[in-house]
């Protein structure tokens, strides 16, 4: 599958089944994934990877920080696929990299990989909400007060016999504008001149 076809083809499935990839594979595609921009190479993030009823123990964590509130719906929502990997935003000390930079370099890292999980087949759902803000969540993750939990990626099968049609491409040449610095000098000469 050519680049331009995953990104055009690729979508958030919310159903998936068994085979997701294992953690070797896994391991092989954020290798990959993690050739995506990032300077300095921090790589200022890591995974946290959820199989069989370990997804079901976070769900009742989820659950139990909001009682009353489905917590069966909540459950089910941890087992909708067969792997969970949730990821951790761990940013590095670095004076040449700040913390944006750092936290766009995991949003590209995390891209990628829902790119070429969709390439060998797999499908994958992103998701924060309870998962990012849970309190409850952190502590059972052993998630670092320097760290930021920042959502989840379901990942597994997606249904093959769902069409995935190819999104059309937008026209957005209304967001692109080209600086020419002989332009720019004219107007500021005519402004200073007034």
């Amino acid at each position: 599958m050519d680049v331009m076809t995953a990104i055009l083809t690729r979508r958030s499935e919310h159903f998936l089944t068994d085979p997701a990839p294992s953690d070797d594979e896994l391991a092989y595609l954020l290798r990959g994934a993690a050739t995506a921009p990032d300077h300095g190479t921090l790589k200022p993030w890591r995974w946290i990877l959820l199989r069989g009823n370990d997804r079901a123990v976070l769900g009742d964590c989820l659950a139990g920080e909001h009682p009353g509130q489905a917590p069966d719906r909540m459950a089910a929502r941890m087992l909708s696929a067969p792997l969970l990997a949730v990821l951790v935003f761990a940013p590095r000390p670095n004076g040449k990299v700040p913390e944006w930079e750092q936290l766009a370099a995991t949003s590209s890292m995390t891209h990628s990989l829902m790119l070429l999980l969709h390439a060998r087949g797999y499908g994958s759902m992103w998701r924060t909400g309870r998962l990012a803000q849970s309190t409850a969540a952190r502590s059972l993750l052993r998630i670092d007060p320097a760290e930021s939990l920042l959502g989840g990626l379901w990942m597994g099968t997606p249904d093959p016999a769902k069409e995935r049609l190819r999104r059309p491409l937008e026209d957005v040449s209304h967001r692109i504008s080209v600086f020419r610095a002989n332009e720019h000098a004219a107007v500021e000469r005519v402004s200073r001149a007034l």
